[in-house]
């Protein structure tokens, strides 16, 4: 477990909720933009039990949870899940999708990678579609992931925030010229939100 947090949702759908933050250690995928590389190496962190996790999201008001890495799908979360749906909260994952999803989650936010694509069966279960935009050619490897996933799925085009200022105009004529796509920005960095 790197880090239980409490804050704002700052990207995506679900934009703007307070939402508790399970921050699980551990990924294989590294992405060079990840805000988090500290939760890589999961040697580096203790692992702690369910009741100590409750204990510590129960001191906040909100219902809701955000499972998180790393890539949090390393581990099988069904015990975690399990109990906090018992408690009565409402469970988000977000995931590149590349290991198999094993919870019970009401929300699933899968962000694919190309080195290490996501399965399948994860984008067929999607609740939402968040693809990361460094270049151009990014929008081809978006393009392929939405066609996988349901209509129903909710997809966002994120400018990757180191190079925000090279490629948020793309991104928004992008969206411009297919309007099935939506904005994700990440809100909590331009606010400094932790």
């Amino acid at each position: 477990m790197v880090e239980i947090f409490y804050s704002l949702q700052g990207e995506g759908y679900n934009f703007g909720r307070a939402l508790h933050f399970i921050r699980l250690a551990g990924c294989d995928i590294q992405c060079s933009w990840c805000d988090s590389k500290e939760s890589w190496n999961r040697e580096s962190y203790p692992l702690i039990s369910i009741e100590e996790i409750i204990s510590k999201i129960s001191l906040h008001h909100s219902k809701e949870v955000v499972i998180t890495g790393g890539e949090p799908t390393l581990y099988n979360l069904l015990p975690l899940t399990t109990t906090l749906k018992e408690r009565g909260y409402y469970t988000y994952l977000e995931s590149s999708g590349a290991y198999p999803l094993l919870g019970h989650f009401d929300w699933i936010t899968i962000s694919p990678k190309k080195w290490k694509p996501p399965l399948l069966e994860n984008l067929k279960k999607a609740s939402e579609l968040k693809v990361v935009i460094e270049g151009k050619e990014d929008f081809l490897w978006a393009e392929e992931n939405r066609r996988l996933v349901p209509e129903s799925t909710r997809v966002y085009l994120q400018p990757e925030w180191s190079k925000r200022e090279e490629v948020a105009k793309m991104v928004v004529g992008y969206i411009k010229e297919n309007p099935y796509w939506r904005l994700s920005l990440q809100t909590h960095n331009y606010l400094d939100i932790p």
